[in-house]
């Protein structure tokens, strides 16, 4: 994503690749196994505490459990965080995911994070039970028939539906929340999204709340005028003002201030902003975008995000899947970047046995891990191979660091560190990612799991 605060989009080269692959629409195979995997619907009924007799059924993939008044199933119970957890139907059955709540998740008597439920498993958020079960009906997946979106590809089931939800998306102009790990491509989604919308002749602006300091953004967003502060020599119109008429992109969302959040709020309902150090008001036409890796229903129960900006951000809401849920689509992502190096039909990136390595990584950067990873192995060789191996000297990789982009060597550096602070936090704690080993990292132990998940060093739980 980069450093790309308040300016026009310029695509990068390398990101043109993935649209030139010549894909053919599913067949009837994948159509078949799309039908097959289509999950049931389920119903939760709370058998058990202050709102015993409260119940949830829906042909919908999930439902959302919490205090909160918004919540898909409501639970009036002081114990209850306001998102405390959610049950969500995926490919390998129905997950049990605590939210980060205060006083955790139990499924059928057992503490858990994410968790497989079966037919009849109750579960225990505060003082309340809630009974799961499966219902008869099929929910329908919506899949698109295309198998790219912009410059996204993918045939598989994941991608397909994520294309489907961001076509739909595209001709609305609701508030539209991407969700998902790093590099997945919720930028890329964006400039998609617009470019498919009725507004694609209008500028887009792409705005890393991660990229600025603090003391910036309200800058950033809103604008100021002469005077507003030392160093304001002239007016400055914000990211929202640069993208009237058009679509603003908030990527990172998560890194916005919480005394900030009430503006953007009160811009986003009312379509009006005063610029910083202004007396009056002006009037803005923007569809909006927000991306963001975290949460944010974690950050809500850590009092880190509003609620009511939350749920004005994810009136639509898109999760793109990372690639270790879609490694079907390796060889396709594969084969399309290798063609843009003018790989050479006998190279060994070619060679099916290195195409089965990378289904065995757990590429924790994912698409553009897998991008960066085949462009330094086709450059340098041995030595872009040695900038990914978990092995090399120290020394050697900082020597071969230098050779990269300032913000690549950045995130390798970043993703080296943190596979090696969680491989040795788990060998101080027995292997066990548990409260103990959150506590002595001083971090919520929800995040520690998922930083576990991500570097491919635990399973989720059964």
């Amino acid at each position: 994503m980069g450093n790309r605060a308040a300016q026009p989009v310029a695509r990068v080269a390398t990101d043109e690749l993935l649209v030139r692959i010549v894909a053919d629409a599913p067949n009837e195979t994948e159509e078949q196994r799309a039908r097959d995997e289509a999950p049931r619907a389920f119903r939760l009924d709370v058998i058990d505490g202050p709102a015993a007799g409260a119940h949830w059924v829906e042909l919908a993939p999930r439902c959302q459990i919490g205090s909160h008044p918004r919540s898909d199933l409501r639970i009036a119970d002081p114990r209850v965080s306001r998102f405390h957890c959610e049950v969500a139907i995926e490919k390998d059955g129905a997950h049990l995911r605590d939210l980060g709540s205060r006083n955790g998740t139990l499924l059928d008597g057992v503490e858990v994070r994410d968790a497989l439920l079966r037919p009849g498993s109750l579960i225990v958020a505060g003082q309340s039970t809630i009974q799961f079960s499966v219902g008869e009906a099929a929910m329908a997946r919506p899949l698109s028939t295309e198998p790219r979106f912009g410059v996204l590809v993918g045939r598989s089931i994941a991608m397909r539906e994520a294309f489907a939800l961001l076509e739909r998306a595209a001709a609305s102009k609701a508030t539209l929340l991407l969700e998902g790990e790093t590099g997945t491509g919720k930028s890329e989604a964006a400039e998609a999204v617009h470019a498919a919308s009725p507004w694609r002749d209008g500028p887009l602006v792409i705005v890393d709340c991660g990229a600025l300091a603090p003391t910036l953004i309200e800058s950033e967003l809103f604008g100021h005028e002469r005077g507003a502060f030392t160093g304001a020599d002239s007016r400055r119109l914000g990211a929202f003002e640069q993208a009237n008429g058009g679509t603003l992109f908030l990527d990172e969302i998560g890194e916005l201030p919480l005394e900030l959040q009430p503006k953007l709020l009160r811009v986003l309902e009312t379509k009006r902003l005063r610029r910083l150090g202004g007396s009056s008001d002006q009037s803005v036409d923007v569809r909006f975008v927000a991306g963001t890796h975290r949460d944010l229903r974690s950050d809500v129960n850590e009092g880190g995000f509003r609620s009511d900006l939350y749920f004005r951000l994810a009136i639509l809401r898109v999760r793109l899947p990372p690639l270790r849920e879609r490694l079907d689509d390796l060889p396709l992502l594969a084969r399309a970047l290798l063609d843009r190096l003018s790989a050479p039909a006998d190279s060994p990136l070619r060679s099916p046995g290195f195409a089965a390595s990378l289904a065995r990584r757990p590429w924790p950067g994912n698409v553009r891990e897998l991008r960066n990873f085949l462009e330094r192995t086709f450059v340098y060789g041995e030595l872009g191979l040695a900038l990914v191996d978990d092995h090399a000297a120290p020394a050697d990789v900082a020597a071969s660091s230098a050779r990269l982009p300032f913000s690549e060597a950045r995130e390798r550096a970043i993703l080296r560190f943190e596979r090696e602070y969680l491989e040795g936090l788990m060998q101080e704690h027995g292997g066990k990612g548990g409260a103990s080993a959150a506590a002595a990292a001083g971090i919520n132990r929800v995040y520690l799991y998922r930083l576990l998940l991500r570097h491919g060093l635990q399973r989720p739980a059964k």
